[in-house]
């Protein structure tokens, strides 16, 4: 009996330890999976934190960069506060001069405005010249509803351009007049084509088609970014 009962606890014993040994396997991998899971995590953690901080630099190096700006940009203005010729251009006796420059390229698109500029500022008060039309073009997905950018012949295709036609008729010498006050203005006026055509009397008739510029206003402010 004794060799059989040798051979049962030997039995055992093994059973015993092939048990051990999966308790510690099974053990070990758990263990080893929450590892790899806790790694996985914390690189995870540590390349979100290096691009937070990567957006954090880009903002502290770009309002370092705007804050040194100021200086050179106020004394700007006030190098343009004081120029003559822009003083001589100002609307009110009391602008800045520097309201010369915002005037000549306002923030809005303003055709209606241009318009009457033109009929009743630079095309006016000239003798011997006639105003036969005028036609401002509405700013495409501004001022009138359709947004494609057909333009007419002649026309600049800017999104901050207004293209405006006008006719006039007149002597020689009010022809000329009427475009040295378009070159005098201090709207940007770019002229895209001139014809001028003589007539069976004196008068000539001038059509001219041309564009004048704005300038959107930009708006500074911070705001909140979400890094993912």
């Amino acid at each position: 009996m004794k060799p059989q009962n040798t051979a049962i606890r030997k039995r055992t014993q093994i059973i015993m330890t092939n048990k051990l040994m999966f308790l510690w396997v099974a053990g070990a991998s758990v263990l080893f999976g929450f590892g790899l899971v806790c790694s996985i995590f914390l690189a995870q953690m540590s390349l979100y934190n290096e691009k937070v901080l990567a957006e954090k630099q880009k903002t502290i190096t770009a309002l370092d960069s705007d804050i040194k700006a100021i200086p050179g940009l106020e004394d700007n203005i006030r190098a343009l506060d004081a120029n003559q010729l822009l003083m001589g251009l100002r609307a009110q006796t009391d602008d800045r001069a520097v309201q010369v420059i915002l005037d000549a390229l306002p923030s809005d698109a303003n055709s209606s405005a241009l318009g009457a500029s033109i009929q009743n500022k630079l095309l006016a008060g000239i003798d011997g010249l006639s105003l036969i039309s005028l036609q401002v073009d509405p700013v495409a997905g501004i001022e009138s509803s359709t947004s494609d950018n057909s333009y007419s012949s002649g026309s600049v295709a800017s999104s901050y351009a207004i293209n405006f036609r006008f006719s006039v008729s007149g002597s020689e010498a009010a022809l000329k007049n009427a475009l040295l006050k378009l070159e005098s203005s201090i709207r940007t006026i770019d002229i895209i084509s001139l014809k001028i055509e003589g007539g069976s009397s004196q008068d000539s008739t001038m059509t001219v088609s041309a564009s004048a510029f704005y300038e959107p206003a930009q708006t500074i402010e911070l705001k909140d970014k979400v890094i993912k």
